[in-house]
């Protein structure tokens, strides 16, 4: 839904929920890449993974997962982490 660069994206909390009620979804899976071949998220990963939540439960819709992929097939999950 969005592009950014290598130093980051501007994502739209706004943007996901309309898409989210526009598909009658009832859960989300959120994925983004970092181009620096290391999935770990910052602290700005979790802030928005947070607002995401929040926003997306007022809807009724589950956020179920945020994964931070890179180029190395290395993954992190935000669930399996135990953040969501």
């Amino acid at each position: 839904m969005f592009r950014g660069n290598l130093s980051g994206a501007a994502v739209y909390v706004g943007e996901v929920a309309k898409r989210a009620l526009r598909l009658n979804a009832a859960a989300v899976v959120v994925v983004h890449n970092h181009p620096s071949g290391i999935p770990e998220p910052s602290h700005a990963d979790r802030e928005l993974t947070e607002r995401l939540r929040q926003a997306l439960a007022l809807l009724e819709v589950r956020l179920l997962d945020h994964v931070i992929t890179c180029d190395t097939g290395d993954t992190c999950s935000f669930a399996e982490r135990g953040w969501l």
